[in-house]
């Protein structure tokens, strides 16, 4: 069987497509249309048909999506792709494919891919987080990703940031109308914009890495608030939750020095006398939303 897997970012929607026993056999990728749902969802249709017509063969499709459908509507809610919003987006591919379609909020498919055959392979709990344009986290547990009452679960990047202290304000405002969310401290454009109000001086978040690691002072600095931002965060997961490992997601996930500094960091916040909880980066990289997607319909 044939297993499809859609990833819809941003900026881009991937597909990629996989055997039984898990080998890739198609990739390809196209750029979101901007703000436009119905050219959204034709261009997923199109990418389905397209790889389909190339394989010679039909799968089964899964869909990394923004958000989470509501349990009381069926409808896209709290994607920051907010187009998405309020739009029976299951239903609509369902339709343009002429079969069943599952959707999984990105994180979800992000965790659920390393936890079968990534980073976490083998641990009872992982906790997968996204570092991007937004945050995102999702849990997997005994090899199964748990969706929760409200389809929330693991949607720790709108809770208020833990603990804020003289550093932390004033509280940014996150475009899910609340303030101080996690979000807008530990996604990419919140590194940047923190790095703005302490410097004056606009980057995106890898050249603030990129001149942190090259012994720019300022950036180290900003980076460094960062580094305690994301282990307060995170110990909080930790306190609830309890997993066995923590696998990093998205492009932030790439500054190497995070899997060192912030375990240094979160031991204080943890309400126990030592954390071994492990805190890796991820083994499929950018590939983990779109390989997770296609395992909604099982995994190699």
């Amino acid at each position: 069987m044939t297993r499809i897997g859609i990833d819809m970012g941003g900026t881009k929607i991937e597909i990629a497509a996989f055997d039984a026993a898990g080998a890739e056999r198609l990739r390809r990728r196209v750029p979101t249309p901007a703000g436009d749902y119905a050219a959204t969802v034709a261009a997923i249709a199109s990418l389905v048909t397209g790889a389909e017509a190339e394989l010679g063969a039909r799968g089964t499709v899964g869909v990394a999506t923004p958000g989470a459908l509501s349990q009381v509507t069926g409808l896209v809610k709290n994607a920051n792709s907010t187009c998405l919003n309020g739009r029976p987006l299951k239903q609509d591919l369902e339709a343009a494919l002429d079969r069943e379609v599952r959707l999984a909020n990105d994180a979800n498919c992000f965790a659920l891919s390393e936890a079968i055959d990534g980073a976490g392979r083998g641990a009872p709990t992982v906790f997968g987080v996204i570092l991007g344009t937004g945050v995102g986290g999702g849990l997997v547990v005994n090899g199964r990703w748990l969706e929760g009452a409200n389809s929330i679960a693991g949607e720790w990047g709108h809770n208020p940031l833990p603990s804020p202290g003289d550093i932390d304000v004033p509280l940014p405002t996150c475009y899910c109308g609340r303030r101080g969310c996690v979000e807008t401290y530990l996604s990419g454009p919140g590194l940047s914009a923190d790095h703005v109000r302490g410097t004056g001086e606009r980057l995106d978040a890898a050249e603030i890495a990129r001149r942190a690691g090259a012994g720019d002072v300022r950036c180290d600095a900003t980076l460094a608030r960062y580094e305690t931002r994301l282990a307060r965060a995170l110990a909080v997961v930790i306190n609830i939750v309890d997993p066995d490992v923590i696998v990093l997601g998205g492009g932030l996930s790439r500054i190497d020095r995070l899997y060192e500094r912030v375990p240094a960091a979160w031991g204080p916040h943890v309400f126990s006398d030592s954390v071994r909880t492990r805190l890796l980066p991820p083994v499929h990289g950018d590939s983990g939303g779109v390989r997770g997607a296609a395992w909604l319909w099982g995994g190699p």
